[in-house]
């Protein structure tokens, strides 16, 4: 059964990662004042962010199909919340296309805001929504959903700082590495307190000194120095890498300490949540097939759009 449960995290931080350098475009966006620079930005991700977001409908598919009653339970308890990701899911996607309507200072003023809290508030409340899943909070607001809120945030600016360095070129790609270098040591204070909060709490303290929770923690580790080095020393693609090795050391962490009770609230397990044998095969085969066909079409958007987003290059 932790095949699947492996296969469901795989499949969120997939989009953490693919979604996450759209999400970190955004914030970074808030940190340009000239017009053409901007234009890259949304030029970079202009033909990507609309496909990475199929990864959190596979997602939330996958955890409907395979684990009903925590899709149930945990859904209905952070009704709020879901509205809450979707709506900054749909102001971050409408706010580039009205952004590119009309050029008047007032206009792009508004939507270009719009735009950067968009690209804040998705991952926050996706963060938020996953610190109450493991930590089984049921209040809105929490101690823990605030600072893995923030610890999600940081880790997309250093996705989105990485992408760009690869979509940029000249002085603009030079300027980003203060920025890449800045949101990696945000996230590495934020995940100290995550860990730390992780730590206090009696009932998780067990899975995180488990031996693989302290391996991925340590690989954490590497990966950021990784990062580091390579965004000093200009190797743009391994640090991407790097940035997309964080991103799924982080969602591993959190599948290592959900297993085996995939819903603390509920006590439910994975093996009590999974659905019976015949529909979890038929959901194999069904995924056998749709999930390459979903790396083909993404091989062949990246590959074609691959490349710096040329100075003067429209959204």
């Amino acid at each position: 059964m932790y095949k699947r449960q492996g296969l469901l995290f795989f499949l969120l931080a997939t989009f953490l990662f693919l979604d996450g350098f759209d999400f970190g475009v955004g914030a970074l966006f808030a940190t340009r004042d000239d017009p053409a620079e901007r234009e890259q930005f949304l030029t970079a991700i202009g033909p990507f962010w609309d496909g990475n977001e199929v990864w959190l409908v596979v997602f939330g598919g996958t955890l409907f199909a395979t684990f009903p009653p925590v899709y149930a339970t945990l859904f209905s308890r952070h009704y709020l919340l879901m509205f809450a990701i979707l709506g900054a899911l749909i102001l971050r996607g409408m706010a580039p296309e009205l952004y590119e309507q009309r050029h008047d200072e007032a206009w792009r003023r508004w939507w270009g805001r719009s735009f950067v809290v968009g690209s804040l508030t998705a991952p926050f409340f996706l963060g938020v929504f996953v610190a109450h899943w493991l930590f089984g909070e049921t209040a809105l607001v929490s101690l823990p959903g605030l600072v893995v809120g923030l610890t999600v945030v940081a880790l997309t600016i250093v996705d989105g700082a990485a992408f760009l360095r690869l979509k940029t070129r000249g002085a603009l790609r030079d300027d980003l590495r203060t920025d890449a270098l800045l949101s990696l040591g945000a996230y590495l204070v934020l995940l100290v307190l995550t860990l730390g909060l992780l730590y206090a709490s009696p009932t998780i303290r067990p899975a995180l000194l488990s031996v693989p929770a302290v391996a991925l923690v340590l690989l954490t580790i590497v990966l950021a120095a990784v990062y580091g080095v390579a965004t000093r020393a200009d190797r743009y693609y391994v640090a991407f890498g790097a940035a997309a090795g964080l991103v799924f050391a982080l969602v591993a962490v959190v599948a290592v300490l959900l297993y085996p009770e995939l819903d603390p609230v509920t006590g439910l397990t994975v093996e009590d949540a999974v659905v019976s044998t015949i529909p979890l095969n038929l959901m194999t085969i069904g995924m056998a097939i749709l999930l390459p066909l979903i790396f083909v079409y993404f091989a062949v958007l990246y590959s074609a759009f691959s490349g710096p987003a040329e100075e003067g290059e429209g959204y």
